[in-house]
């Protein structure tokens, strides 16, 4: 009937043919976004930032990009992240290297040089009193039109969030599967832009098989990397072995893991660490797998392709390098102590 109400495919109120668009001012529109937001009990993004807006934004309702945005409406931007654990910030200038050679590449400028970029996600991360969690930003070609080239926007425009998340050490190993979903290309693959369709797409392949994530191969059928993660193997040597960075995203906490498993060698617990090409068929004989990221740090993987890994089981040099990660991340020597000001009350309080 005209004018009766229906449901959308989420369950709330939809509109019938007949039906006005309501049209809102700027105060009801406010209300809106506000009044969605107090409904939520728990708020997940403390803090952003926007040199749009030209500071830091507490209100999750006004956490905002706009529409004519060139990283919205064609994918010209490029984001990086960093881990916030115990009230520090993990390698956050090796993930800002990467930001911007991510930007260079994508031939956006930033706004800012490195440490102005350094010093507002330090600043934002204070103002969120967030101390367990992740920061995301993005380096935009910014608004300015609808428009394929971004000769249209008149500056770059860099946002941040802080992203509340109660992680912790990951020991349960998981199923994976080997993606159908096509990899991208290097160029693309090697700058940390924002079009993640095929991420997303191999992700959901993966979640439709009931596998936590998937493995991209490669068309010489060497491994790649995860969806957002790079990954990892102990062979029967006992050797752990790292996949080449020539062609795939180099991660941060990779290379990471890369520099404190020596540590390893040295206990007598590995024989050597490489980098280099891998087959699908010598890895999937590996005696261990993992996934490595940031929040991770480290996964364990005990199922590929319906098929153990190994003896099926978590293993034992997994464990130890993702302790080897997971000691540098909470007293490791790549962290900046974030200056809260609740910390400078209490320190005076106690003097």
């Amino acid at each position: 009937m005209v004018g009766s109400s229906s449901q959308s495919a989420y369950g709330k109120p939809g509109l019938s043919a007949g039906v006005r668009v309501p049209v809102y001012s700027t105060a009801q529109l406010i209300e809106k976004l506000q009044f969605k937001w107090s409904t939520v009990k728990d708020q997940p993004y403390p803090a952003m930032y926007s040199s749009y807006f030209g500071g830091i934004i507490l209100d999750p309702s006004m956490m905002l990009v706009p529409i004519d945005d060139h990283m919205v409406h064609r994918g010209h931007g490029v984001f990086d992240t960093a881990v916030i654990l115990n009230g520090y910030l993990y390698e956050l200038d090796t993930h800002l290297d990467r930001f911007l050679r991510s930007a260079s590449k994508a031939k956006i400028s930033s706004p800012f040089p490195k440490e102005t970029l350094k010093s507002i996600l330090i600043q934002m991360t204070a103002a969120s009193k967030c101390r367990k969690g992740s920061l995301r930003y993005w380096l935009s070609a910014g608004p300015g039109d609808f428009l394929l080239s971004s000769s249209g926007c008149p500056e770059p425009v860099f946002y941040a969030v802080v992203i509340a998340d109660n992680f912790s050490q990951r020991k349960e190993g998981v199923k994976v599967v080997t993606a159908s979903t096509p990899m991208k290309p290097p160029l693309f693959a090697t700058m940390k832009n924002v079009n993640y369709l095929p991420n997303v797409l191999a992700i959901m392949e993966a979640e439709e098989k009931n596998a936590f994530a998937s493995v991209w191969v490669d068309e010489a059928g060497h491994i790649a990397e995860g969806p957002n993660v790079n990954v990892a193997f102990i062979s029967k040597k006992k050797e752990l072995l790292l996949p080449t960075f020539d062609n795939i995203l180099t991660g941060c906490t990779a290379k990471r893991l890369l520099a404190l498993a020596p540590k390893l060698i040295e206990k007598g617990l590995l024989k050597g660490v490489e980098t280099r090409n891998i087959k699908l068929e010598e890895a999937k004989d590996s005696a261990e797998m993992m996934f490595v990221g940031s929040t991770l740090p480290l996964l364990p993987i005990i199922e590929w392709d319906a098929k153990p890994v190994g003896n099926g089981k978590v293993g034992e040099l997994t464990l130890a390098l993702s302790d080897l990660l997971w000691d540098d991340m909470i007293g490791g020597p790549e962290r900046i102590c974030v200056p809260y000001e609740d910390d400078g009350a209490l320190l005076r309080g106690k003097l």
